[in-house]
């Protein structure tokens, strides 16, 4: 899932500054599961807007919607009416809601409410840890299903650095002793698989230009685009 945490208040008034209507944009996925954007926290922020901006002296009409996704248009269709009477859209998605309210409503000023941090997963009530960076080239195949790119400080391919820490018998990152040593992990897996002798391979320097080195990037399929157009 797709992690984000809400910018501060005093930000986004500084955002909204110049404007008067204001609709905060909810979305119902994957910031609705870490808390940050989803139909409750629109309601609160845009109910904390409103007596903010009107202590401040400059009140401002701030009403809120949640959309189901933010990153598909069809789900925004159903919002266009309301777009179309405020003067900012203030989205709670990701940062791909933001571009995709903005490239379907092209006349519509949309604002970010969020910080889009990374791909990853709860490990407790509020707590979620980085697992994904996008890279483009899955390698999890060959380091028993710890991503060393995502997890490594270094991002490193063969192997640990010479700066682990062991900190109650565990291999914790030099960098901070709270985070797991991606390559501790991957050892730990192999050797509980019996395939430590899989490490030995050397791994070549990692073609990034399936990451965003590459620029843009765009799948197509075109069997799926057929069926469509059929």
């Amino acid at each position: 899932m797709i992690v984000a945490e809400q910018k501060p208040l005093d930000e986004i008034k500084a955002m909204l500054s110049e404007a008067h209507k204001v609709l905060v944009v909810g979305c119902g996925t994957c910031v609705t599961v870490c808390f940050a954007g989803g139909a409750k926290e629109a309601g609160i922020l845009a109910t904390s807007l409103r007596m903010a901006t009107r202590l401040d002296g400059d009140p401002k009409e701030v009403t809120d919607v949640t959309v189901q996704r933010q990153c598909e248009w069809e789900y925004l269709d159903a919002i266009r009416d309301r777009i179309g009477e405020v003067d900012v859209v203030l989205s709670l998605g990701c940062g791909v809601g933001v571009q995709a309210i903005a490239e379907r409503f092209p006349n519509a000023r949309v604002l970010p409410g969020l910080n889009t941090e990374f791909m990853g997963l709860p490990l407790e009530q509020g707590v979620w840890a980085e697992r994904c960076v996008g890279c483009g080239d899955c390698i999890l195949d060959e380091t028993f299903g710890v991503c060393p790119i995502a997890r490594c400080a270094k991002q490193l391919l063969n192997g640990p650095c010479g700066g682990v820490q062991m900190v109650d018998g565990a291999g914790k990152c030099e960098l901070n002793k709270e985070t797991d040593c991606a390559w501790v992990l991957i050892v730990d897996r192999a050797s509980r698989a019996g395939q430590l002798e899989k490490l030995l391979d050397v791994h070549p320097p990692k073609n990034w230009s399936t990451a965003r080195e590459g620029g843009q990037r765009k799948i197509v399929r075109e069997d799926l685009r057929l069926v469509h157009k059929a």
